[in-house]
């Protein structure tokens, strides 16, 4: 069996992302189910000999997964989704550290819910099911496929 390309995995994704009003969904809920899916992995608790080492924890081994998943499908893409990686990162090691705020986790949680609803709003109007419930590799392919537009918008090439 051959190796999807990244337009190969775009296509089949893009299929069931037409609509504009659910692309517009998709282009607010990918990224940011994204960060709070790292923000949920960030706050498993690790064992002793992991927190002895800073930011190692659940999130930084979906990381390194996920980010050779990319790196498989296209080095280029790989470049840009480690980018935004590593800005969500940032994001949580600043939230992790304001007093007073609701617990990540608990932010977290409450957005991963109200995301995956608009997300599935988006695809009642657009009349087909999310891709994931073909092949869970396509809750991947969601950030990959945003920053494709991004690319190709900017000339970058990533095939």
């Amino acid at each position: 069996m051959s190796k999807k390309t990244a337009d190969q995995w775009f296509a089949e994704y893009g299929a069931s992302h037409q609509n504009p009003v659910n692309k517009l969904i998709h282009w607010i809920c990918v990224p940011l189910i994204f960060v709070v899916i790292m923000g949920l992995l960030w706050e498993i608790p690790v064992p002793a000999a992991m927190a002895t080492v800073p930011y190692l924890n659940w999130a930084t081994l979906s990381a390194i997964i996920v980010v050779g998943f990319y790196l498989n499908m296209s080095p280029s893409l790989a470049i840009g989704l480690s980018a935004f990686t590593l800005a969500t990162y940032a994001l949580l090691a600043w939230y992790e550290q304001q007093n007073g705020w609701p617990s990540l986790w608990l932010v977290c949680l409450v957005g991963f819910v109200v995301l995956w609803v608009f997300q599935f709003i988006g695809h009642y109007i657009e009349g087909k099911k999310p891709s994931f419930f073909k092949d869970i590799q396509f809750l991947l392919i969601g950030p990959a496929w945003l920053m494709g537009f991004i690319y190709r918008r900017l000339g970058i090439p990533y095939s």
